[in-house]
């Protein structure tokens, strides 16, 4: 794992979890940015499995559990195709606000997966 771009996809996660949230609440259904804006946040998921499937070939192995870690990271992975799936069912305001959650609650897993590499001891 890369210290680094994790806090990217926190940050970006963060910010796309509150504009959905925000546009839903002010009423506005599921539009093409908050989908892009989830989009993004599975795109930044899908490389941070490249580079946790590499990151222990190169020496930059897990400190805690790696199955943890996995199950965190696949998790993560399955929240935006099913919230963007839900949006799609049912078009109101409400999908738009689950869109920003599913983002808000990866922030919290990408940053949970973080601790485990780094700090926790297995």
């Amino acid at each position: 794992m890369i210290e680094i771009f994790t806090w990217i996809q926190v940050i970006v996660a963060v910010v796309a979890g509150l504009l959905c949230v925000i546009l839903g609440l002010a009423g506005k259904t599921p539009a093409d940015l908050t989908m892009g804006a989830l989009a993004l946040v599975e795109v930044l998921l899908v490389v941070q499995l490249g580079i946790a499937l590499v990151a222990p070939a190169t020496g930059n192995t897990a400190n805690g559990s790696v199955l943890e870690f996995y199950v965190y990271l696949g998790s993560a992975l399955l929240l935006p195709p099913a919230a963007v799936f839900w949006a799609l069912i049912e078009r109101s305001r409400w999908s738009t606000v689950i869109l920003g959650v599913a983002a808000l609650s990866i922030a919290v897993m990408v940053y949970r997966m973080e601790q485990i590499w780094f700090y926790q001891v297995a």
